[in-house]
C-alpha cells in the first residue's frame, strides 16, 4: 500500500511541473515586430528540380533604346567660367626710345630688343606697341614764386588737350601741405577744367630778409621796445627777426597720388604728372619711401620743371646740397627711377607744349613682358636693363622694381570658359 500510496502522490506533483512552460511563448516579441528575416537581401537563386541540373545564369538586362529628354546646355559664350588660380611672375616694362635728336623712334621689332633682370637676359613673352588707358594723377605745385604761378596757371587750360577720352585724372595741389582737388574723373569731361580753374593760385612772394643789423629789430630803448608802430605792445623785450623757413613738401604730394593711383586696375597705365620747380622741404615722406612704393605699385612720374630750375645757367649754385638745407631740384630723381621723362620749360609757350609732348610720348612708348624667375613675393629689388640693338639710340626705361603680394592676387586667377 505504501508503494501505491506513493505512487499516487507522485502523479499531482509531475502534473503540476508539466503546467509550467519550459520555452518562451511562440508569440513576437514586440522589438522585433514589422522585420521580416531575410528581407532585403539578394534572393537565392530558385533551387533546381533535380539537384543534379546546373542552374542557369540570370538574364542580363536590355538597355532601354529611349534616351530620354536632351539636357539643358548654355547657349555659347554663358556657360559658367572655371577658376584657375596660378601665382606667376609676369614683368611688364614699358619704354622710350628717342635718336641722337630727341625725336621718337618707331617700327622697332621684338628682336631689336634685349631685357635684362640682375644682369641676367630674359625671354621676351610680350611686345607691344599698343598704347594703353592712362591713369594720371596731375599734381600741381603752388608755392612756386608769384610770376612764375602766372605762367603756370594761364597754361593749364592747355592741359585736357593732350589726354584721351580714355584716360582718367585726379588733380592735387600742395603748397606747405597736400590737398586733393578731385577723384579720378574723365579727361575730356566738363568737370576737369573746372578743376584746373579752382587749382590756380596766386603764389609766392619773394621777400627778402635781413636778420642782422639795426633794420633786423625795432626801436628799443633800454632793452625795451619803443616804437608803438613796430610793437603791439610797449615796453616789451627787444625782438629780432627770425626768417621764416620755406615749405616745398614735394615728397608728401607725390606720396598721396601714388597711394591713390595704387588703387586702379592693372591694365592701365599709372601716371603722376608734376608742375613744379622740384624743390622739397618740410615733407613727412623721405625720399627713398616714396621711391619704394613707386616702384612696388609700377607707377611711373613724369614732369614739367618751371621756375629757376628750369633756365639753364640760373640758380647753379643752389645745386650744390648742403646737409639740412632744402633740396633744390629732386624731380629728376623720381624720373630717372621710375622711366618717366622731364621736360625743363621757362616759357609760358613752352610749358603749353611740354604737356602735348609729354602725352604724345607717354602713347609711343613699347611694352616688353618677361617671366621672372626670382621668387616673385620676396620683397627685394630687382634691377632692370632694356637695350635695342640699333645704334645711336637711347632707352628710357625704370631702372628696377619690387615685387608684392598684390601682383600675385591680380595675375593668379585665370579665367576659362
Amino acid at each position: 500500500m505504501a508503494v501505491a500510496l506513493a505512487g499516487q502522490q507522485s502523479t499531482p506533483q509531475s502534473a503540476q511541473q508539466q503546467a509550467i512552460p519550459d520555452a518562451p511563448s511562440a508569440a513576437p516579441s514586440s522589438v522585433f515586430s514589422g522585420i521580416a528575416p531575410g528581407k532585403g537581401t539578394v534572393p537565392d537563386a530558385p533551387k533546381p528540380a533535380n539537384e543534379n541540373q546546373i542552374p542557369q545564369a540570370a538574364k542580363p538586362t536590355v538597355p532601354d533604346d529611349n534616351p530620354g529628354p536632351p539636357p539643358d546646355l548654355p547657349a555659347a559664350g554663358e556657360a559658367p567660367a572655371y577658376v584657375l588660380r596660378q601665382n606667376v611672375n609676369f614683368v611688364q616694362v614699358p619704354f622710350t626710345v628717342k635718336d641722337k635728336k630727341g625725336n621718337l623712334v618707331y617700327g622697332l621689332d621684338w628682336r631689336d630688343v634685349r631685357v635684362y633682370e640682375n644682369n641676367l637676359r630674359q625671354e621676351i613673352k610680350l611686345f607691344t606697341v599698343d598704347p594703353f588707358p592712362l591713369s594720371i594723377a596731375l599734381v600741381i605745385d603752388q608755392s612756386l614764386p608769384f610770376n612764375v604761378m602766372e605762367k603756370v596757371n594761364t597754361s593749364l587750360s592747355a592741359l585736357p588737350g593732350a589726354f584721351t577720352p580714355q584716360d582718367e585724372v585726379a588733380v592735387f595741389t600742395y603748397n606747405n601741405g597736400t590737398k586733393k582737388q578731385t577723384d579720378f574723373t574723365g579727361s575730356q569731361s566738363a568737370r576737369l577744367p573746372a578743376i584746373l580753374e579752382r587749382s590756380k593760385s596766386k603764389g609766392r612772394e619773394v621777400d627778402l630778409y635781413d636778420n642782422t643789423g639795426p633794420l633786423a629789430q625795432t626801436t628799443t630803448i633800454n632793452g625795451r621796445q619803443f616804437d608803438p608802430n613796430t610793437s603791439p605792445r610797449r615796453n616789451q623785450q627787444g625782438m629780432t627777426l627770425t626768417i621764416p623757413k620755406e615749405q616745398h613738401t614735394l615728397n608728401d604730394a607725390i606720396f598721396a597720388a601714388a597711394q591713390e593711383l595704387a588703387t586702379r586696375p592693372r591694365d592701365r597705365r599709372r601716371v603722376i604728372y608734376v608742375i613744379t620747380d622740384g624743390k622739397e622741404y618740410g615733407s613727412n615722406a623721405k625720399f627713398t619711401e616714396v621711391r619704394r612704393y613707386l616702384q612696388t605699385n609700377q607707377i611711373s612720374v613724369w614732369g614739367t620743371l618751371v621756375g629757376d630750375s628750369a633756365a639753364w645757367g640760373l640758380g647753379w649754385v643752389e645745386k650744390f646740397h648742403m646737409p639740412l638745407m632744402m633740396q633744390d631740384n629732386i624731380l629728376p630723381k623720381y624720373v630717372n627711377a621710375t622711366g618717366g621723362t622731364m621736360y625743363s620749360e621757362w616759357r609760358q609757350r613752352a610749358i603749353e607744349d611740354s604737356f602735348a609732348e609729354i602725352g604724345r610720348t607717354m602713347r609711343a612708348q613699347y611694352t616688353v613682358g618677361y617671366y621672372s624667375h626670382n621668387p616673385f613675393v620676396d620683397g627685394k629689388y630687382r634691377s632692370i636693363d632694356v637695350r635695342v640693338l640699333r645704334p645711336n639710340l637711347s632707352i628710357t626705361a625704370k631702372e628696377g622694381y619690387i615685387p608684392s603680394l598684390r601682383d600675385v592676387r591680380e595675375n593668379g586667377p585665370t579665367r576659362v570658359r
